[in-house]
């Protein structure tokens, strides 16, 4: 049942008791958290509520492990399709809206979002889809909130794993924006006309990009060899241009020029409707959603107060705590 494997650890497929399948993130040794640490994660994760993002079902905290309890998304990661792996084939008119529904969530977690939230890790293989191809953007335990004195500035390491998809201005700033999820969200949309990694064979999808675009050609914009082989058997593809001049404004060296995700997903929505396609689903900026308790929303996982210390709290003090939204159980280390 383990679906995969990554810098916070294993994910592991399971089922609750009513046969809902989740996927289960098990914290290595290295990448545990303290107990102050682990609960604010807990309660950020408890309150992001979008279409658009994985949601978090539950967690565990006893007996020396950690492990968050997400929805279970059947049809995979994006880096999965594009590469052939899940053998999902995305056609183009499915992969502009695997862009907008990824934008969506994005813009929510920067405007809606309370404290707005910077992602830090945007890149394909965290945008998740379920069994009706809506993109879902996952791996909030890598965010960062960002409070009014940090003015949208988070001065901090890099995690996860972002090579080619790291924000340029960040290795003089050391600073991460939203912008810098922007530039990251770019890179993934170059990576669906694409349908390689970020950096493949010593190239870097963006540079490439940008040194065969030309304008004046109306129908490609010069990307005519790099495009997916797959989608270029398409008869027409759906605002195809318009996407590649959004994607590169996206990636631009300099944050100030680069659009908000709100501005994005107003973008990829007028594409779709300039192509009688249809969004699917209301815009961010609408269907942004913080649920409260009157509209059945998941319970907050913490029903009790929390053991309080002044120090960092230990597994200990922590000792047989497992929480849930919907279910009564406890999800129990092997």
């Amino acid at each position: 049942n383990e679906l995969g494997y990554g810098g916070y650890g294993k994910v592991y497929r399971g089922m609750l008791p009513n046969g809902q399948f989740i996927a289960i993130k098990r914290a290595q040794q290295g990448s545990m958290q303290g107990g102050h640490e682990f609960k604010t994660e807990i309660e950020l994760l408890s309150r992001v509520h979008h279409k658009n993002l994985v949601g978090l079902v539950g967690f565990c905290f006893e007996q020396g492990e950690q492990m968050l309890v997400y929805e279970y998304m059947s049809a995979g990661t994006l880096r999965d399709s594009l590469t052939g792996k899940s053998g999902l084939h995305l056609d183009w008119k499915k992969r502009l809206r695997v862009a907008l529904g990824a934008a969506r969530g994005l813009a929510y977690l920067h405007e809606l979002a309370d404290p707005p939230i910077i992602h830090r890790d945007v890149k394909s293989s965290n945008i998740l889809m379920d069994e009706h191809l809506t993109a879902k953007v996952a791996d909030f335990g890598l965010s960062k909130l960002v409070s009014d004195s940090d003015k949208g500035h988070v001065s901090t390491q890099v995690k996860g794993t972002l090579q080619g998809y790291l924000d340029p201005e960040y290795y003089m700033s050391q600073q991460l924006t939203e912008k810098s999820d922007v530039y990251s969200f770019g890179v993934v949309m170059l990576e669906l006309i694409i349908a390689r990694q970020p950096i493949e064979k010593g190239k870097y999808i963006v540079r490439e990009a940008k040194r065969v675009f030309d304008a004046a050609d109306a129908e490609f914009c010069g990307l005519r060899g790099m495009i997916d082989s797959r989608i270029m058997n398409t008869n027409h593809l759906a605002a195809f241009s318009k996407f590649v001049q959004l994607a590169l404004r996206c990636v631009e060296e300099g944050a100030a020029a680069r659009p908000s995700m709100s501005d994005v997903v107003k973008e990829i929505e007028m594409m779709l409707q300039s192509e009688g396609l249809s969004s699917a689903s209301t815009s961010a900026s609408t269907s942004a959603t913080d649920f409260d308790v009157t509209k059945s929303a998941p319970r907050h996982p913490y029903n009790d107060p929390l053991p309080k210390k002044d120090k960092d709290m230990s597994t200990e003090s922590f000792d047989d705590y497992s929480g849930g939204y919907s279910f009564q159980s406890k999800v129990e280390p092997k």
